[in-house]
């Protein structure tokens, strides 16, 4: 491609999965004669947003992990569990951490071009894809966009949508109240509201954390409610005098929405607009580690992006646990309540990894109450 606005593959979006996408065509021999541009609207100067997963081995990221842990904690109404994470641990990554140590990597490689310019539309023009941006327009062989889309809202009849949507305070307390070795997963001893809403911790030290109010449900509250449940969570667990160092909110979609159906044979929709993030979750960097290394191996094929196979019995189970949670909100704590007491960790962590067999699935299920789900099965199949 000699025009210089052309390239062979062009990424939209400088969030987890455009970068880890940077990174993994970054690190193979295979395209290194390939033209590569990175379009990001803004250049990252602090850091707006945590990442955590769980994995088994040392992967990429090891050199910028701010934290791991060994062991958990789950609390809910007569459930007080201590858990032994092995053989996973469970890891945290700062994005500041993470976006410069890809631009880094990025800034070696001759053939990948970086411009911050804000995107305007991405259009499939048979043989290529069109990148039109306020300044300039871009053509690629191959376009991957992360740029949010509302599709999944024009559907949610059909494909229930809630949100993990949560504020969360780094604090540092007068007392010592954390234990820096444990994570609080889910804390559910608290007001359900009608909803599903837990504490989420991830200790630093035995005074300092980040403490999250988190909800799955499909309205987001108001500033006040989340912080005002943080204050109370302190006081219950007796902080004494607190300061808050950084503040963090987001608001992640969970819906099993195919957003593969949008994809063309030149766009492909990524990251949590591509679907990948985990339905019944709202966890996504694990799931865009995976879904980035099946994607690099696919792109060896030059294959039409829209024939990517995305659809799996997982993706069924997250549908399926998504509209008993849409229509029965205020048993989240109990669901996840069941499945943490009849089920080793290890196993828990699989299933959420979409890692699990057959029978390993059927155990898990088993968990939960039959009428609920079977009740949602027979709507799907029939």
């Amino acid at each position: 491609m000699e025009n210089k606005n052309c390239f062979d593959y062009i990424i939209c979006g400088g969030g987890a999965s455009g970068l880890m996408l940077m990174h993994g065509l970054c690190f193979d021999p295979f395209f290194d004669k390939k033209k590569i541009l990175l379009l990001e609207k803004d250049s990252k100067s602090k850091n707006n947003r945590t990442w955590c997963f769980w994995e088994e081995k040392e992967s990429d990221w090891e050199s910028i992990l701010y934290k791991s842990w060994d062991f958990g904690e789950f609390k809910a109404a007569g459930v007080d569990r201590s858990i032994n994470l092995k053989p996973y641990k469970y890891k945290m990554i700062r994005g500041i951490d993470f976006h410069k140590k890809i631009y880094k990597e990025l800034s070696q490689k001759s053939n990948i071009t970086l411009i911050n310019q804000e995107i305007i539309d991405v259009v499939d023009k048979k043989n290529h894809g069109l990148v039109r941006t306020k300044n300039e327009s871009y053509i690629g062989s191959k376009v991957f966009s992360s740029l949010p889309n509302n599709l999944h809202l024009e559907n949610k009849n059909k494909f229930p949508v809630l949100n993990q949507h949560f504020i969360g305070w780094f604090v540092k307390t007068e007392h010592p109240i954390f234990n820096p070795d444990t994570i609080q997963l889910m804390d559910f001893d608290l007001p359900q509201k009608g909803n599903t809403r837990f504490m989420y911790v991830l200790p630093f030290s035995k005074n300092e954390a980040l403490v999250e109010y988190t909800l799955f449900s499909e309205n987001l509250l108001k500033n006040e409610e989340y912080e005002t449940a943080i204050k109370d969570y302190l006081i219950r667990k007796n902080a004494g005098e607190f300061s808050i160092e950084d503040k963090e909110q987001g608001s992640i979609p969970m819906t099993a929405y195919p957003f593969w159906k949008s994809n063309t044979a030149n766009i492909m929709h990524i990251g949590t607009a591509g679907g990948w993030t985990k339905a019944s979750t709202g966890y996504t960097f694990q799931k865009t580690m995976r879904k980035t290394n099946e994607l690099v191996a696919f792109l060896k094929k030059d294959k039409a992006l829209n024939t990517l196979k995305q659809k799996n019995k997982f993706w069924f189970y997250d549908l399926l646990f998504l509209d008993v949670l849409s229509e029965h909100n205020e048993k989240g704590h109990l669901l996840f309540s069941l499945m943490f007491k009849r089920n080793k960790a290890d196993q828990i962590f699989k299933f959420l990894d979409d890692q699990t067999s057959f029978l390993e699935e059927i155990k898990i299920m088993m968990s939960f109450p039959a009428g609920l789900f079977l009740k949602a099965l027979w709507r799907r199949v029939f």
